[in-house]
């Protein structure tokens, strides 16, 4: 059976997503998490966690705060890029690009907002040893009834971040040198993102990795969807039959 480029990126996929994910449930059942937490965030020396008190301007002020700004600027632009590309022909061969930037990054954000709300989990700073009062339970442990809803898993603000990687799909079937840069950035984002909210207190590493792994599936699948082979045409190709036309 002949092995198709678009086939062994699929199962490249599949790997990255799977990897991603048994690591963080790795952290977890190993309880790497809480002593990651400890060693780099949390020290009650230092009045708890690096990213509250003297530390919040850069963890909620610059990190959380702002940086939702970033990303809603980025999906502005490219629901923007899509609408205008109607109106634009020179934006007519990226409409379809736009699109999936856009559809890619509401899809991880509302998906693992959703998802914070059916797991159940605690957020570090609840906890009893990091200045909260709440027993430790794992991901998938009996939680007692009468501990308060949480919504702490998976790490919503980093799975912003990692929904950026939305350009990387967009953009690695025709430009592939710009995909990668753009894939450096959203990784570098969503790595800052996950630092900020953890020096808070907001998440554990798991929870951050599970975002990531859940964003590299869903925009694989949705990149699959909608670059369907002979559905597209690459962008520069489809200007060039436009200005030839």
């Amino acid at each position: 059976m002949q092995v198709t480029p678009e086939s062994a990126l699929q199962r490249l996929d599949l790997r990255v997503t799977l990897l991603i994910l048994l690591s963080a449930l790795l952290l977890e059942w190993l309880d790497w998490d809480r002593a990651i937490a400890r060693v780099l965030f949390y020290h009650p020396a230092a009045h708890g966690w690096i990213g509250t008190g003297a530390g919040d301007w850069w963890a909620r002020g610059v990190i959380h705060s702002a940086g939702r700004w970033l990303v809603r600027c980025i999906a502005a632009a490219a629901l923007a890029c899509w609408g205008l590309s109607f109106v634009r022909p020179l934006l007519a061969p990226w409409r379809r690009q736009a699109l999936f930037v856009f559809t890619g990054m509401v899809l991880v954000t509302v998906t693992v907002g959703l998802l914070k709300v059916l797991t159940d989990v605690d957020c570090p700073w609840d906890l009893s040893g990091f200045g909260g009062d709440r027993p430790y339970i794992t991901l998938f442990g009996d939680r007692p009834d009468y501990l308060p809803a949480a919504r702490c898993f998976p790490g919503a603000h980093s799975s912003s971040g990692f929904a950026l990687m939305s350009v990387y799909f967009a953009l690695r079937d025709d430009w592939e040198r710009l995909a990668r840069f753009a894939l450096g950035g959203a990784l570098l984002v969503g790595t800052l993102f996950s630092i900020g909210q953890q020096a808070r207190g907001a998440h554990f590493l798991s929870h951050d990795l599970t975002s990531a792994g859940l964003a590299w599936g869903m925009l694989a699948v949705l990149h699959t969807r909608m670059f369907a082979v002979g559905t597209r045409a690459a962008p520069a190709a489809a200007a060039a039959g436009a200005a030839t036309a």
